[in-house]
């Protein structure tokens, strides 16, 4: 009888079955063919085979007083705003759902295709190519509105709990140099190793989907590499997903702006690097995890950060330059300069997701550096804060103000490849920040 008992009451801290919903859904976005793929300038041609599929998975969730958000994961280099608008417009016609009410997240593999307009400055393709590109690009529109109403109709009674591990290959690349700072590999620099895990379950204890979270660049393969893969977060999707049958696997790509597997360069540590983050997530998922009833709460907005200005002069000294990437921006710029559009400020979605009291998802657009994820975490240790960068769009690198003082890859050069007017301004990190605290307290984190 005892032992009914504490069943009981362990069962009374977990969600019924009228008060929480999940549904799932995936669907896979593989090109069809050869496509040309996006990460690396380095690379000369399309991409040859497919070491395994790309997938978009969706995860719907609802509350009690009937509240739902969709999480979208996506094995991509990161979604334009072009994709993430039209498919928001979308889902919110044929679905009724809010834009605070849709995350679509990217895991930022650089062995995928390129998502037409994203970096479009990296591509010197045919007419032939970039036509396959725009293509591909609208059917992943369709492809992403049609999981989320998947995901929406598969609603169905569900548990949740949260969870966190660790895993150590994510190392700050950014290593000092008597020339300043390379991309290479910086031991004593900045790292968040936390893995974040949420599993989603029926009444009765079937697992259904987990998510999980990793701060680090997918780029175990280099530009050398054509074929098409997730790199190592498509393989620890893989492993879980052949541990766990009947679940769906899905990885959210959290601040890894500055961070890249160690060691890295070929499919064997991709794997390896994939088997170590699904081991860890398996090894959370037999342990105690934290049962949550949560409500949920969504807030979005977006922030526009200040670029420094440059004089025209210098973009029209660098459209006659000799780097094609260089001359390409500068012709951008000078296009819109002429067309009247705002080049100095770039607009950068911020978004909430809140579980409950003490659990939220804090997601923020462009390639963000580590220092975010560490500094937000300090600020609200009430709150068990899942930090994301790369979701809704990717329009550049995010670089704290540490990051901006110190130069680099992250600051200057992947400006340029983005299609960007320069570098940011010095209070990029403070508006960013700013932004944050606003839309959490909006919604409610402490």
């Amino acid at each position: 009888m005892n032992a009914i008992i504490l069943t009981l009451l362990v069962l009374g801290a977990v969600p019924g079955p009228a008060e929480f919903q999940a549904g799932v859904a995936r669907k896979a976005i593989t090109p069809t063919g050869s496509i040309w793929m996006s990460g690396y300038a380095a690379r000369t041609r399309p991409s040859e085979g497919v070491m395994h599929d790309l997938w978009a998975k969706a995860l719907a969730l609802k509350d009690a007083r009937g509240k739902r958000v969709v999480i979208v994961s996506t094995d991509l280099i990161g979604l334009p705003r072009e994709v993430s608008d039209e498919v928001a417009a979308r889902v919110k016609q044929k679905h009724g759902l809010q834009r605070a009410e849709l995350l679509l997240n990217s895991s930022h593999t650089h062995s995928g295709p390129g998502v037409w307009p994203n970096l479009q400055v990296m591509f010197d393709v045919s007419p032939g190519d970039r036509q396959r590109l725009i293509d591909y690009r609208d059917r992943l529109v369709d492809d992403l509105v049609e999981v989320v109403g998947a995901a929406l109709a598969d609603l169905s009674p569900a548990t949740f709990a949260a969870g966190h591990g660790s895993a150590g290959f994510a190392v700050n690349r950014r290593q000092p140099s008597g020339k300043g700072f390379k991309l290479g590999v910086n031991p004593a620099g900045p790292v968040d190793h936390d893995v974040p895990v949420l599993r989603i379950a029926t009444p009765g204890g079937k697992l259904r989907a987990v998510l999980f979270g990793y701060a680090c660049h997918n780029t175990t393969l280099g530009g050398d590499r054509y074929e098409i893969n997730g790199d190592y977060a498509g393989f620890a999707q893989i492993e879980l997903e052949k541990a766990l049958p009947g679940a769906t696997a899905l990885f959210l790509m959290l601040c890894g702006g500055d961070q890249n597997p160690h060691p890295r360069g070929t499919p064997e540590l991709a794997a390896q690097h994939g088997k170590t983050l699904a081991g860890e997530v398996e090894r959370v998922l037999a342990g105690g995890l934290r049962p949550l009833c949560p409500t949920i709460r969504t807030g979005y907005e977006e922030v526009k950060l200040d670029l420094a200005r440059r004089e025209r002069a210098v973009f029209e000294q660098e459209a006659k330059g000799n780097d094609r990437f260089g001359k390409r921006c500068a012709e951008a710029v000078l296009a819109a300069l002429d067309a009247g559009r705002q080049v100095w400020q770039v607009p950068v979605p911020v978004q909430v997701v809140g579980f409950g009291d003490n659990l939220a998802m804090l997601a923020l657009g462009g390639e963000v550096v580590v220092d975010y994820s560490l500094r937000l975490k300090r600020e609200c240790p009430q709150t068990d804060l899942i930090v994301a960068g790369y979701t809704n769009e990717v329009m550049c690198y995010i670089p704290s103000r540490r990051v901006l003082g110190e130069g680099g890859y992250e600051v200057v050069e992947s400006m340029i490849y983005y299609g960007q007017a320069g570098p940011f301004a010095a209070n990029v990190e403070e508006t960013l920040i700013a932004a944050c605290r606003r839309l959490l307290v909006k919604v409610g984190v402490k």
